[in-house]
């Protein structure tokens, strides 16, 4: 309902929700780096995250949202920013009538 969407030209970093901040939250324990430092529009290869690392946190997405994930989630997503809104686009599909809790 929103009359104005963001120009789809100008990528403008997405409110820190609190999916985002978790994610955030795991990427930075996993590259070793206080959480204000992970960038979320830089991939998640930027802090070394391998395939190994994909799969723990699509494990610890799954335990956390309650979700079934495709194993290649992040790399289909490689980044916080992406990751989080296909995340959250995937709990209002859950949800029936986006209704919650």
């Amino acid at each position: 309902m929103n009359s104005h969407e963001p120009a789809p030209s100008a990528p403008s970093a997405p409110p820190d929700t609190e999916l985002r901040s978790w994610l955030r939250a795991r990427v930075a324990h996993y590259a070793q780096l206080d959480a204000a430092a992970i960038d979320t529009t830089a991939t998640l290869t930027t802090y070394g995250l391998d395939s190994v690392y994909a799969l723990i946190l699509c494990g610890d997405i799954e335990d956390h949202l309650g979700l079934a994930l495709e194993p290649t989630v992040a790399w289909d997503h490689p980044t916080i920013d992406a990751l989080a809104r296909h995340l959250e686009e995937t709990l209002a599909q859950a949800s029936p009538s986006g209704e919650g809790r």
